[in-house]
């Protein structure tokens, strides 16, 4: 995600060097670094100027301390500014009205609505609430079915529709539905076009009149670029919006509908989409997003995860026997793949690391049937072997490949990617997390 970005704000800090204080001859070059890396992204022609005028008031006179060089204290100025211009701190839904409380769904389609409708049943379930979906989408009947095989999916109440009703009588005997069964939210899917067109947006409106929605969320697909900004326009200026959820940011490699919406609708991000999977929506956290963009990662993050799916008598186990000196072995390896796999894959997990690890990790990543065919491989070991990889020699490779089903350049193949992953143990057993994180703490807000 966001890797053009990253790669070209990455380079601001080799750009300035050795002086004591930004003065706008020394950030004159790197301020460009920054316009380009923007512009690049696709974000909005109007936010860049305003965001780089910015950054240049901010910046001047700014004293570069002595742990810093210049070009950190520049990315620390930065880093300030994309958090602001990406909003506050994300805000969850408001629902403190009396039940039911009607979240609807605004946007263009294929932007992701109706996965976001099931993410957000699944979340509000987590947090003991009781919601109900429903789809106002007659114009599209798959949208209609597709969004009660996700109900069924995450276990939450579907409220049927079908393609011969009028929206506004979908969504009113909904509510009425949702009333008489004790349901604390409503999640109200519209239908969407390809493009902004009058009757979408009158129906959307009257929707919205008839509904009385205490959260009315825009979802726009973070990949759109440019164009989402002239979308998320329209869709402000005919409905008093609430929030903004943004899709897709899994896919997007250059990010400019994360730096341009929000600017534009002058409305919070309040959730993004990170991946297909129903628990694949986050919170938006502006500050997170502002560090994984200018390649510090996003460790608060990866640890919110971790804390939700690792199993920690696993984890302490590992940590005891890598304290106590003892080596990373296949076992271990195959338990780390196991625990990377419920956190969403390697992808995943790169994607929040701060450059410095990540880089160590690119060669190496794995796509969920990668770690399928890993763990069988590693399955088809004798115990012995898996502890000590270095006895696996032509022989043993082949029994090993034939139980799994897989060539023998599969195994060699596993066997590179475990010894980068343990040159990768052994620096950070070394060097330390802890080390690395001090080493960033000048730029990084809030670190101590």
């Amino acid at each position: 995600m966001l890797e053009n970005l990253t790669e070209r704000l990455s380079r601001i800090v080799k750009t300035i060097r050795g002086e004591a204080r930004l003065t706008e001859a020394n950030i004159q070059g790197a301020l460009r670094e920054v316009r380009m890396a923007l512009l690049e992204a696709d974000v909005a022609l109007p936010v860049v100027k305003t965001f780089i005028e910015r950054v240049r008031e901010a910046a001047l006179g700014t004293g570069v301390a002595g742990s810093l060089t210049p070009g950190q204290a520049l990315v620390g100025v930065v880093h300030r500014e994309l958090t602001a211009l990406m909003g506050g701190e994300g805000a969850a839904l408001d629902l403190a009205v009396t039940p039911p409380a009607v979240v609807l769904l605004a946007g263009l389609q294929g932007s992701g609505k109706t996965t976001t409708a099931a993410k957000l049943a699944k979340m509000l379930m987590k947090e003991r609430k009781k919601p109900l979906l429903v789809s106002c989408d007659v114009y599209r009947p798959a949208a209609i079915e597709q969004l009660r095989t996700l109900a069924d999916q995450i276990g939450a109440d579907f409220f049927p529709s079908d393609a011969g009703q009028k929206p506004m009588a979908i969504a009113l005997a909904a509510l009425d539905h949702a009333r008489k069964h004790y349901h604390d939210v409503l999640l109200v899917d519209t239908a969407g076009r390809l493009a902004i067109d009058v009757t979408m947006m009158q129906e959307i409106t009257d929707l919205h009149a008839g509904l009385k929605p205490v959260e009315t969320l825009f979802v726009v697909d973070s990949m759109q670029g440019q164009d989402s900004v002239r979308v998320a326009k329209a869709f402000g200026d005919a409905l008093p919006l609430t929030g903004i959820v943004l899709t897709k940011l899994d896919g997007d490699a250059r990010g400019g509908a994360a730096l341009s919406v929000r600017q534009v609708t002058g409305k919070p991000i309040k959730f993004a989409g990170v991946s297909e999977k129903p628990d694949g929506l986050e919170l938006f956290h502006p500050e997170r997003m502002a560090s994984r963009i200018l390649g510090m990662g996003d460790v608060l993050s990866l640890v919110e995860e971790a804390r939700k799916t690792v199993d920690v008598d696993e984890a302490k186990k590992f940590a005891e026997k890598l304290k106590k000196g003892r080596g990373f072995d296949l076992e271990d390896f195959r338990q780390q793949i196991g625990q990377m796999r419920k956190m969403g894959g390697m992808s995943a997990l790169v994607d929040k690391l701060p450059a410095q690890l990540a880089q160590g990790l690119q060669s190496s990543q794995m796509d969920e049937k990668q770690l399928r065919r890993v763990e069988g491989i590693i399955n088809s070991m004798t115990p012995l072997e898996r502890m000590r990889p270095e006895i696996l020699k032509a022989s043993r490779k082949r029994r090993i490949a034939a139980g799994a089903g897989v060539p023998v350049q599969e195994v060699n193949r596993l066997l590179n990617q475990f010894e980068q992953m343990s040159e990768m143990m052994k620096r950070m057993q070394k060097s330390g997390l802890a080390k690395m994180m001090r080493g960033m703490k000048g730029f990084m807000p809030g670190m101590r």
